[in-house]
């Protein structure tokens, strides 16, 4: 979730998983996956630095209840996929070596 202002001042948390696009013209309009639109006092760049520090804390948490180094590693490769050129190809997975687990 993420914390949003509406034009007229009034804070609110957004799911940030419920956001479809978001336009500058010249307010920042969120659509969302259901149709609904919110337009909201930050700009666009603003909107997805909060989504991107919220994703983060929430990789975060996942990796400090991971028993293993190994599984950490694994969700940092994770983490590390650019997924925005798909005809790109996507960089190797980390190679763990079976020894440091010993």
């Amino acid at each position: 979730m993420i914390e949003l202002t509406r034009l007229n001042g009034t804070p609110m948390v957004l799911n940030s998983d419920l956001i479809k696009t978001a336009e500058a013209s010249p307010d920042t309009m969120l659509t969302l996956i259901n149709g609904e639109k919110l337009i909201v006092r930050e700009d666009c760049a603003e909107v997805m630095e909060r989504v991107i520090a919220y994703r983060a804390r929430l990789l975060t948490s996942v990796a400090k209840r991971l028993p293993s180094y190994g599984d950490l590693q694994r969700v940092v490769s994770l983490t590390s996929l650019d997924l925005s050129n798909p005809s790109k190809p996507a960089p190797a997975p980390a190679r763990r070596d079976p020894e440091e687990d010993r």
